[in-house]
């Protein structure tokens, strides 16, 4: 077991747990900054996939920092990455909450409500593109999470429904465009 690696994810991740204003998803821009850019420890193609996987699986947005800390130490690297993204932050919301609900008119919580609303889907929208980026996506690509958002965003189509009919049109074009890839 790497000591310095543990202690490095955690100097990582820690500072990432705090700003994720908007949930995990905001997130993505700096922990794909942090992980290929900055340390190394994946490629852009192993984010793109470590963020499928994570998007994937059942859970928090946030178990890619799991996955990374596995590839980064082992099952180690997994535990430390994923207390350093859930325990800071959890301890300030917990400490904040209390200011929080005794202070419902405040002009500072009004300020930091509107002020941070933005911020937060600015940073979604920022992982958004960064992980196509990070996956060099493709015309098909970009096409669909175009049209994935508009039916997301302007119609009542479920999500499970986006997401049956995205699969079903995969499976048929790489079945006839790609059948030694099926």
């Amino acid at each position: 077991m790497n000591l310095s690696r543990l202690l490095l994810l955690m100097l990582v991740f820690s500072p990432v747990s705090v700003l994720s204003f908007g949930g995990g998803q905001a997130t993505i821009p700096e922990i794909q900054h942090q992980v290929v850019a900055v340390h190394g420890w994946l490629t852009d193609q192993q984010f793109a996939d470590m963020f499928a996987i994570s998007r994937a699986a059942p859970g928090p947005s946030t178990l890619i920092v799991a996955l990374i800390g596995w590839q980064v130490s082992g099952f180690p690297g997994a535990v430390v990455a994923t207390i350093a993204v859930f325990l800071p932050s959890s301890i300030i919301m917990y400490l904040a909450s209390a200011w929080w609900q005794r202070n419902e008119k405040s002009a500072v919580r009004k300020a930091i409500e509107r002020g941070l609303a933005p911020v937060a889907v600015g940073l979604i929208f920022a992982g958004a593109v960064i992980v196509l980026s990070s996956a060099h996506a493709g015309i098909l690509a970009l096409t669909t999470t175009a049209v994935v958002c508009v039916l997301q965003s302007a119609t009542k189509i479920s999500t499970y429904g986006t997401v049956g009919a995205v699969a079903a049109v995969y499976l048929v074009i790489f079945t006839l465009f790609h059948p030694l890839a099926a």
